[in-house]
């Protein structure tokens, strides 16, 4: 039960902008999408593995994300991929170095490949 009266209670869940010293980068990026964008669908691959010595691979990681969410419909993709970095943004400075993206509505969910 939510009391208007007592700011200690809230509505829910809401994005939080400050990085979880404990998360793991992915469990974090996976905590703030599900957080933003509510997705029916969220798939994360850290590549960074495949990176190792690349001058960026020290500035962060390398992932490929799959994510499906209602928020994408009728967006187009350069709308979807900024939803996606507003989720992540001070991530995107420090903790990602590169982000593949396939975003898609619900509506054209089709198998992953």
């Amino acid at each position: 039960m939510s009391d208007a009266s007592n700011p200690d209670v809230t509505s829910g869940p809401k994005p939080s902008s400050k990085v979880n010293p404990v998360a793991t980068p992915s469990v974090e990026i996976e905590a703030r999408l599900r957080a933003a964008l509510d997705p029916v669908s969220l798939s994360l691959r850290d590549d960074s593995v495949h990176h190792a010595g690349h001058s960026g691979a020290r500035e962060g990681g390398h992932y490929y994300l799959e994510i499906v969410s209602s928020r994408f419909a009728d967006l187009p993709r350069v709308a979807r991929h900024r939803l996606v970095y507003d989720a992540l943004a001070d991530l995107m400075q420090k903790g990602i170095h590169a982000l593949a993206i396939d975003a898609r509505a619900p509506d054209e969910q089709q198998k992953f490949g």
